[in-house]
Formats: C-alpha cells, sequence, structure tokens
C-alpha cells in the first residue's frame, strides 16, 4: 500500500493571491476545517510547502 498524508485546511484562502487559492483546489481543500487523504508524493509535498500557513499535516500513514 502507498504512503498517505492528512491533509486538512486552516486557512482561509480570502484575500490571498489566486496561485494559492488554485493550490488548495488542487489538493481537494476549498472549505475550512476539510480534511484529506492524498498520497504521498513529492508533487503533493510540494503543493503543501507551497501554502504552509492554510494547511497543516495531521497525519503520516503508511
Amino acid at each position: 500500500m502507498a504512503k498517505t498524508i492528512v491533509v486538512k485546511q486552516i486557512g482561509s484562502p480570502i484575500r490571498r493571491p489566486q496561485d494559492q487559492r488554485a493550490t488548495l483546489i488542487g489538493l481537494g481543500l476549498n472549505k475550512m476545517y476539510k480534511t484529506r487523504e492524498l498520497e504521498d508524493t513529492p508533487s503533493v509535498r510540494g503543493m503543501i510547502n507551497k501554502i504552509p500557513h492554510l494547511v497543516e499535516i495531521i497525519e503520516e500513514r503508511g
């Protein structure tokens, strides 16, 4: 089984640049405190590192 991470949105995209909003949507997050379980790949990690003030890694599985 592939490694996965659980990501939670903790910040609002209001008054943020468009690329940060697009990154949230790309991760499948668009509402406050929503969580997603995503595959742990370099591209997903890069997206998370681009917006660390808006998301939080809750758990790493696998």
